[in-house]
This record gives structure tokens, sequence and C-alpha cells, in this order.
């Protein structure tokens, strides 16, 4: 497959810094990709496996040092423009998404690295908050910015791990490393299997001449999401103290496998159980697909992909009356593999395999059933894989 043309997205983002900056002699342009999680949702968390795919879809930072300690950003998304300080960088409360690179910004300056301030337009084609991880992808694109105007050479992983620290420390979302990392370490038409502990990670090839992934957006946000989500990591870690006494050594759910749970489940109360049960077997269920990926079986893939949803409406109860009326509709539509909602959950974005003869009809249908049910219009984004982040010489 040819790599992935972005021509029209930094040609439109030097135009833009031109507009704002006088030209953009000296700019460089960074690039991060949001993600799809085909499935293994909120194990991240629980040191556990997780396969993403990087998508097409991107935060583009165009940037060159200014010889100040000031970061002079201005986002094309919103039309909106901020300065933070390098000598005490603050989250601006009326540009609330000066959070991420302020965070980020927090964690460089805690380890003490020297930084210049920038100059820099922002653009992003990731849809932002449903599902497609675009704060990940913009802590990662921040970072690469930075560090490069700056001088500071820090390796894929390490930028990974600064920007999972950023979020959890300072943007308030208490999130594992997924995000980040398949924004990294993504490859074009391959998914990511990683172990969330050992962060050790297999390429799997991904049939994308049998199935087109498509990300479809409920129109909805819940306010509770992000308030939820850290809830839930506290019911796991809860969990996890709770089934010490029975089960030796363990460190973190993904050190339970389903038989040692169906043992002790009656010692944890509710909802703890239901949550750790959800996490046990969706770490299970990763693992098949992986084994279903590297078979070609779409179907048996699509099967697990069912099961992960009904896991995460039931035992985790992070779905919602849109998402799964989405998912229903998904999968009563002929040529679809599977269906289910991918994302912290609470509103956002289901991921859907569908045999590419079929996504015309799947478009169709989806959007007048949606409509009919829900009385929204979703927003429908045909994904392709794509390479990970990195900063672009010309």
């Amino acid at each position: 497959m040819p790599p992935m043309n972005y021509t029209n997205d930094i040609e439109a983002l030097r135009e833009s810094f031109r507009n704002i900056y006088g030209s953009d002699t000296g700019t460089l342009i960074a690039r991060a990709p949001g993600r799809v999680n085909l499935i293994g949702e909120h194990t991240d968390y629980n040191d556990g496996f997780v396969l993403p795919v990087a998508v097409d879809k991107s935060i583009f930072i165009c940037f060159r040092p200014n010889d100040s300690k000031q970061i002079n950003l201005h986002t094309t998304t919103l039309n909106d423009s901020v300065t933070l300080s390098l000598v005490e960088p603050r989250t601006d409360p009326a540009h609330p998404w000066s959070r991420y690179p302020v965070s980020v910004l927090k964690v460089l300056l805690e380890e003490k690295w020297d930084l210049v301030g920038i100059d820099a337009v922002i653009a992003s084609t990731v849809p932002p908050g449903g599902g497609l991880a675009s704060s990940g992808a913009f802590e990662v694109c921040f970072c690469l910015a930075i560090t490069r105007a700056s001088g500071v050479e820090l390796n894929p992983l390490a930028i990974a791990q600064l920007c999972q620290l950023a979020e959890s420390r300072f943007a308030g979302l208490q999130c594992g490393i997924m995000d980040q990392f398949t924004s990294l370490y993504g490859v074009q038409d391959m998914a990511l299997f990683l172990d969330c502990r050992s962060l050790a990670y297999e390429l799997i090839p991904f049939p994308s001449d049998r199935s087109a992934i498509i990300v479809c957006d409920t129109g909805v946000r819940h306010e509770l999401a992000s308030s939820e989500y850290n809830k839930r990591r506290s019911e796991c870690e809860a969990a996890v103290e709770m089934l010490k006494p029975f089960v030796g050594g363990i460190r973190a759910l993904r050190d339970v496998n389903l038989y040692v749970f169906k043992t002790h489940e009656a010692n944890l109360p509710s909802p703890n159980r239901q949550r750790a049960r959800h996490v046990i077997t969706e770490n299970r269920r990763v693992e098949e697909a992986v084994k279903a990926l590297k078979a070609k079986n779409l179907f048996q893939f699509g099967i697990l992909m069912e099961a992960s949803h009904a896991s995460l409406r039931d035992d985790y109860e992070v779905s919602c009356r849109e998402l799964d009326v989405m998912v229903e509709i998904a999968q009563s539509i002929k040529g679809v593999y599977g269906a289910r909602m991918t994302g912290g959950g609470f509103g956002g974005c289901t991921v859907n395999l569908v045999e590419p003869g079929a996504v015309d009809r799947f478009i169709e249908t989806i959007t007048s059933q949606y409509a009919a049910r829900v009385g929204l219009r979703p927003k429908i984004h045909i994904c392709k894989i794509a390479d990970g982040a990195g900063v672009i010489e010309a």
C-alpha cells in the first residue's frame, strides 16, 4: 500500500501559519494519529491486552522556535488562540483545550528539560470526544513539536509514557497507555496487539481488502463520562485487593484467569464482581481475537466484538441507549462482521467491521434507522489504518 498522503492538510496548515505569523520559514510539521480500538476496552489500565489501530484521522501542528519563553498556540479547528508561559504553564479556563499542552509542559519541565518557546498552529481531523483518542493524539503531537523545537531527543516509548503521565496527573483522566502508544507505534494496515504491562507488542496484518473499519458517532456525550471512567478504575483496583487473600501474587486483574475468577467471584460484592468479570473476560477475548485475525477469520472476530459490547453494557456499565441502538442496528445489517462501542463509553462512537461491498448499505441503514429511533443523525467515518506519529521535514 502507498503511504497516506497528507499534502492538502499540511498545505492548509502552512497557509494558516503564514496568515497568523507572517511567514512559514523554518517551520516543521508534527503529526499524530488518533486510534480506533478494535477490541480490549478498559483493560489497558488493568495491565491487560488491547488491539487498536492508528487511523488516518490526525492532529497536525505547524511550529517553529520563537526565541522566547512563550508558547503561542492557535487552533484552526476551534478558531481560538492561547499563549502559555514556560516559566509557569497554567491552563487558561477560557480556553479549556489548553490543559493538554499545559499537562505535557508540566511533565517535561519536571524532568528538567530545557524547553524553548514556539509559535504553532494546530489543526485536527480527529473527531473530538468520539472515542478516537483525540486528546492522546494532541498530547503526542504537541510533545513531538516542543521537544523537536528544543532539541530534546526522546524515543517513542518515552514520549508515550510522558504523555500518559501528563493526562493522568494533570488533565484529569486516569487513563492507561493505549492511546499514546498506538499514536506513536501504529503501522499502516497493521493492528497492534499490546501488552499494557510489559509494553511488548506485536503487529498483526489486517485484511483491509476484506473489511472496512467504519466508526459511527452517536452524536451524544454524557457529562459523567470522565468521572465514571475514573470510578471504574477505582472499582477494579478495589476488586484486586479483595481477591488478594484468595489469589497469591496478583498486582492487577490481568493476573486473574477466568477459572480462578469463577472460583472466587462470590467473595466480591457488586459492582466490583461485574467490573472484574468484564476485564478478565475482555482480556481473554483480545487473545482470541488475535488468533482470529491471524487466521483471517473475520466472522469469529465479529462474534468477539459483539461479546465485548455486551460485557461493556452489562458488566462494566459504560454503554448508553444511543450506543446500544447503534450497535443493534449494525448487527442487523447483512455484510457486517461485528460492531461494538469503542472508547470510554457513555456516548461517543461504535466501531464496525464491514464487508467492502456492504459499505454503502451500512451507511444508508445506520443513518436512516438511527435517526428514526434516536432523533439524531450520526456522523460516519470510514477509517484507514495509518502509520504512527512523527515530524515531517518538508
